[in-house]
Order: C-alpha cells, then structure tokens, then sequence
C-alpha cells in the first residue's frame, strides 16, 4: 500500500490539506486534548476540524492557517460542552494519585473520622442551600430524579411536562449545583 503523501496528486488544495494535517496535528491534538476529558473525544475533534478543512471552500483564502485551525477547534471544543447531556450527581467527582472515586464514596462512607465527617457536613449543606438557590421546577425535577429516584420520564408523566423540558430543568439544576459544589471542593483542597 502507498504512503498517501508519495501518491501524485492533481489538484493542489488536497496537496495543501494533506501537508496542513501533517503539519499541524500534534500541536493541535495537544491543544484540544488539554480542553477535552479524553484522548478519545480530542481525536473525535480534530477529526471534525480536519472535515471542515476539507469542506473549505477555497483553502487558498485561508491567510493564517495556524489561527484558523486553533479557531476552528475551540468552536468544535465549545459545541461539544454544549451538547452534554446533565450528569447524574453520582458521577460528580475528581481523581485523585490512587486513581478515580466518587464525591459519593465519601458521603456514603460508613467510616465516621472526622474529615469526612466534616466533608459530609460540608457538602450536604452546601448542596441544599444551593438547592433553595434554583428555580421551584429545576429544584422540583432535581430532587425527585436524584433523591427520590424518580425517572426523568416518571417526572414528566408525574407533572404533565414534556420530557425535553424536564431534561433541561436537569440539566440546568445540575449545572448550578456542580459550579457551586466544585467550589466548595476547591476550598478543601486550599484547606
């Protein structure tokens, strides 16, 4: 099989494209790979900018090519942030030099010293003052489908909603919530 760069090409914007991936794909992969939970949504990325790179129009108006490709993955980086879907709070979490656990671990440790007694403490407060902070629905939908363990299709059929609705009531409470949690988390760690 040929190397793909030894084959004679005619048209010379694929010949661009071609040397634009070779030249460029390392330092963009570690651009987006550092913005991105995993190698494989950072490959999934550079794929889609390496796609619209070959669905230029005319790659030859491109004046700064370097710009326009970091451009174009901080977009592709954006619309994937934007398209996740709401996180259940058991997910919620860090890592730590063991390997990953769960914020949960810790609340429902049966072990009762003092630090993660305070944490306990800590979290639960924070979690329903920052509770009280959202909208009657969002804090409605989030306290059934997380502590009352409800479906999010039981709640929609429960209130009457739309179950694209309930899900972004979610998705909003569990944005609010992790922001004001991932605070109170920092603050362990400065502790």
């Amino acid at each position: 099989m040929e190397d793909i760069l030894s084959i004679p090409m005619v048209d010379k914007p694929r010949q661009k494209i071609v040397q634009t991936v070779k030249d460029y794909s390392k330092r963009l992969f570690g651009f987006i790979r550092g913005k991105v939970k995993s190698d494989e949504d950072a490959e999934d990325i550079l794929q889609d900018v390496w796609y619209q790179l070959s669905n230029a129009v005319n790659i030859d108006e491109i004046e700064h090519m370097s710009g326009w490709l970091f451009q174009v993955a901080r977009n592709k980086i954006i619309d994937k942030h934007r398209k996740k879907t709401p996180e259940a709070l058991e997910e919620m979490g860090y890592e730590d030099e063991e390997g990953n656990f769960s914020i949960m671990e810790i609340l429902l440790a049966n072990d009762t010293n003092p630090e993660t007694e305070y944490i306990r403490d800590a979290f639960w407060k924070e979690l329903f003052v920052s509770l009280e902070e959202l909208p009657e629905k969002q804090r409605q939908v989030f306290v059934w489908n997380e502590l009352e363990d409800m479906t999010l299709q039981e709640i929609a059929d429960k209130t009457g909603e739309n179950l694209k609705t309930i899900i972004s009531r979610k998705g909003y409470a569990v944005k609010h919530l992790r922001k004001k949690l991932e605070m109170l988390y920092s603050e362990f760690l400065n502790y």
